[in-house]
């Protein structure tokens, strides 16, 4: 089956033609063609994503993007030999998400083929559900992973924090969730704190590893630290202390005794702590970021064992732009390996937005009863 796929939900335009086979466990997945136009520095001087923009970048790049992807695929730009399109339909901005669900529509009813609605979220967990083939010499070539039941995914991103529990296979139940800023979002905030370019998350994990090669010679001299000392056990849901900090920022909801999470007094507690330091020196900068991303780190990975933990999790799926956070990583690891479970991250190519994830979530819905392709609407707040 050939799946030409639609990403359009905020600031990255992206289509991909993908070849797939088998079932749920034995899925095999071969990249045809996969075309990605980021609209990054675009919106850089908002400062964030501006909707009607990103809106009026998509409707430009679709065609070119389509164009590309066809010939690389070697397929008949006028009659491809496409089986089913996938489109994203939410969440995201309407605005954005509406130009690749008209697209799609255009295209379905002009070749006359089915079109699948996928959700953005379920595309990030099935992104980390797939891995590059150990068979294939192809390095395009990708298939599902070992997984057992029940699966928790963290997904995190600039506009979601969620804990995903699912069961059984394309059932799944939110756990928890952000009740104000996402993960994402507060690491682009605090970025524009510290006077750091966007998109924030990347400047500040840059910032906060320098902060942390400084910091280790005093760590591993007094024993005692973050995620890189010995002594560090994010699960017990206990603040670490470290030796030689300057400044220490809250935990929110750390020890809640739901799933649920809150970043937005930990951004507020950077903006007073901003205020009343006054002038911001490279090195309180690198201080800043390194606590606050290891603040939220703290926070993503005690929620997701206690999580793990009660409802007896064997697999832990990470997706989203947060999801490449080295840092992220690296703590995940180190916990989950005590505990037996098996984490798995994306390829890194399919951290961001990216149309391969919902080429994936659309092969395996496709026998889902689907609504008519005029019927298809675009759902900024989608859930599960």
């Amino acid at each position: 089956m050939k799946i030409l796929s639609i990403e359009t939900s905020c600031d990255e335009t992206a289509i991909s033609i993908v070849e797939a086979h088998g079932s749920q466990q034995n899925a095999r997945f071969k990249i045809l063609a996969n075309q990605l136009a980021s609209q990054a520095k675009l919106h850089a001087r908002y400062g964030g994503v501006y909707p009607m923009l990103a809106k009026r970048e998509h409707i430009k790049n679709l065609p070119l993007l389509l164009k590309k992807v066809l010939t690389k695929a070697g397929l008949n730009e006028k009659k491809p030999k496409i089986d089913l399109i996938a489109v994203t339909h939410g969440p995201g901005l309407e605005p954005a998400l509406w130009t690749g669900i008209t697209f799609a529509q255009e295209l379905a009813c002009k070749w006359k083929i089915p079109l699948v609605p996928v959700n953005h979220m379920e595309g990030h967990f099935f992104s980390a559900m797939i891995k590059r083939s150990q068979t294939s010499k192809n390095p395009r070539s990708l298939t599902s992973r070992n997984f057992k039941f029940p699966i928790l995914a963290l997904l995190v991103s600039g506009g979601h924090t969620e804990l995903v529990l699912s069961k059984k296979f394309l059932k799944y139940k939110i756990i928890g969730q952000t009740l104000d800023d996402a993960a994402g979002e507060a690491f682009d905030k605090v970025a524009r704190m510290l006077g750091l370019p966007y998109p924030g998350g990347p400047e500040i994990s840059k910032l906060a590893e320098e902060g942390r090669k400084s910091l280790a010679p005093l760590l591993n001299k007094e024993g005692v630290g973050g995620g890189n000392s010995k002594n560090y056990h994010p699960a017990s849901g206990t603040p670490p202390r470290r030796g030689g900090d300057k400044i220490v920022l809250p935990r929110p909801m750390l020890k809640s005794p739901n799933f649920d999470f809150s970043f937005s007094g930990l951004k507020t507690a950077v903006l007073y702590l901003v205020r009343d330091l006054g002038r911001l020196t490279p090195a309180l900068k690198t201080e800043i970021a390194r606590e606050f991303e290891n603040a939220v780190v703290e926070v993503l990975v005690t929620k997701t064992i206690a999580a793990t933990r009660k409802h007896g999790v064997k697999t832990i799926l990470v997706g989203g732009g947060v999801a490449s956070n080295k840092h992220l990583q690296k703590e995940m690891s180190l916990v989950t390996q005590r505990l037996g479970v098996a984490l798995h991250f994306p390829h890194p190519k399919m951290f961001t937005d990216n149309s391969l994830m919902i080429a994936l979530a659309g092969y395996f819905h496709r026998n889902d009863k689907k609504p008519a392709i005029n019927k298809i609407r675009a759902h900024g707040n989608l859930h599960f």
